[in-house]
């Protein structure tokens, strides 16, 4: 189901607005609490609740692989965009923006949707701000992240999560705050690595589909979509139900 489309005028106060805020954030030296701490990830088995641990805190160094152009062969970027089927006036939030893959690739598509680029490192949110501001999107705003909260300044229509699921700690109360930040009718899409796929992290932060659903669905999502284009990634897409 594709939200009613905010008018093209109130979009751009929209992000003049938030661009101005957000953009200020991003270049203060804040001490945002991280999903990923210092200490290494456990070994062994993990539960479906568990999270990976790690840090990300020099945008520079991970760029080289984040951005890496032989990531589009399996990461499949424009097809993944297409198939969020967005449209003009909707808002995107990218949730582990990281370096910007997908915030830019988002900005720059047809539908050019305002773009909330949050991750928890404010290396990556100042790497951001910089990217956007040299290739002059005005739709992509960085947002500093907290481990238990996207701080989106705005609800969105869709939410965009790559790679990223396995990192949340508290999956089911952080999503559980993140429906607070969706549009009535947002979509969720969920993207992370499968079992057996030949990169990614430890097999024992890998979840299936099946434990993604029951997580989301204690935070009242439901599973709509699930798309298998991708060759070494889930690509699941839910939305809010009720509990």
């Amino acid at each position: 189901m594709i939200p009613t489309m905010q008018p093209r005028s109130e979009t751009s106060v929209v992000v003049k607005r938030s661009v101005a805020l957000l953009w200020a954030i991003a270049g203060l030296c804040l001490a945002g609490t991280s999903l990923a701490q210092d200490h290494p990830p456990q070994v062994g088995a993990a539960a479906p609740g568990q999270h990976m641990e790690h840090r990300f805190d020099d945008a520079e160094r991970y760029a080289k692989s984040f951005d890496d152009p032989a990531r589009d062969a399996w990461q499949m970027p424009d097809r993944v965009i297409e198939a969020l089927a967005l449209s003009r006036g909707q808002s995107v939030a990218d949730i582990g923006a990281g370096t910007g893959y997908f915030s830019v690739r988002l900005a720059k598509s047809k539908a050019a949707p305002i773009v909330y680029a949050a991750d928890v490192e404010p290396s990556m949110v100042d790497y951001l701000a910089k990217r956007a501001m040299k290739e002059g999107l005005t739709n992509v705003v960085p947002v500093l992240a907290g481990a238990s909260v996207a701080n989106l300044p705005r609800a969105v229509d869709v939410v965009l999560i790559v790679d990223t699921y396995h990192h949340i700690a508290n999956r089911p109360a952080y999503f559980r705050e993140l429906r607070k930040s969706m549009k009535p009718g947002a979509r969720l899409a969920i993207i992370d690595f499968k079992k057996d796929a030949p990169e990614g992290p430890p097999v024992e932060f890998r979840f299936t589909a099946e434990e993604i659903a029951a997580e989301l669905g204690s935070a009242g999502f439901r599973l709509v979509t699930q798309h298998v284009f991708l060759p070494r990634q889930m690509f699941l897409v839910f939305e809010p139900g009720t509990f």
